[in-house]
């Protein structure tokens, strides 16, 4: 039990990490341990960045960006769970035609996660083609690790679910996906991430 505490408190110090003005600065690291400040990464003008990550499926890849500055937390702690492979193998938990898919959940009932509770960054994003959200409970700050991508345009969620990311290649993949498909895998395409 005590390794455990200890490795889960080495695991938030690497996840959050703290300016010299004391402001929490999101923090993750590429494979040869150079460290990246997420919210410096390049955006464009609709404030995607340049980085973006691969979901490996049975109907082919989708492609993602992240919005770092206007969801950081929720990006660290969603990057940090691609590199150590959390999603990789678990199942599309949920698949409901003209709304969403659903994945994060290692139990693959709905209702696992992490065990790590994010704080909600709501933000202006609006809910299109391929948006991708924070799944949560009726608290706002309960999100954990799954995630869903919208099918279609959905107004009645903006403001009230963490966008983080947006879906730029492979859209055609998201319907083909059902319940009960598998994610190969999740990757961070480090050849992206680049800063301002």
């Amino acid at each position: 039990m005590h390794i455990i505490k200890k490795n889960f408190f080495i695991l938030l110090l690497s996840f959050f990490s703290c300016s010299k003005s004391g402001h929490k600065v999101e923090i993750i690291s590429r494979p040869n341990g150079e460290e990246i400040n997420i919210e410096k990464l390049k955006t464009d003008i609709g404030g995607l960045s340049t980085a973006s990550a691969t979901v490996k499926t049975v109907h082919g890849d989708i492609v993602f960006r992240f919005y770092t500055k206007a969801a950081p937390r929720t990006v660290a702690r969603i990057m940090q769970l691609i590199q150590s492979k959390f999603y990789d193998g678990l199942l599309i938990n949920r698949a409901i035609p003209n709304f969403i898919i659903q994945t994060g959940d290692p139990t693959g009932t709905g209702t696992g996660g992490s065990g790590f509770k994010l704080k909600a960054e709501f933000n202006e994003l609006q809910h299109i083609k391929g948006t991708m959200g924070m799944a949560r409970g009726t608290n706002k700050d309960s999100a954990d690790s799954q995630f869903y991508i919208s099918l279609t345009t959905l107004p009645h969620l903006d403001g009230k679910n963490t966008i983080f990311g947006q879906v730029v290649d492979g859209l055609d993949i998201l319907h083909k996906l059902s319940k009960g498909d598998r994610i190969i895998s999740i990757t961070l395409n480090f050849q992206d991430f680049s800063a301002n």
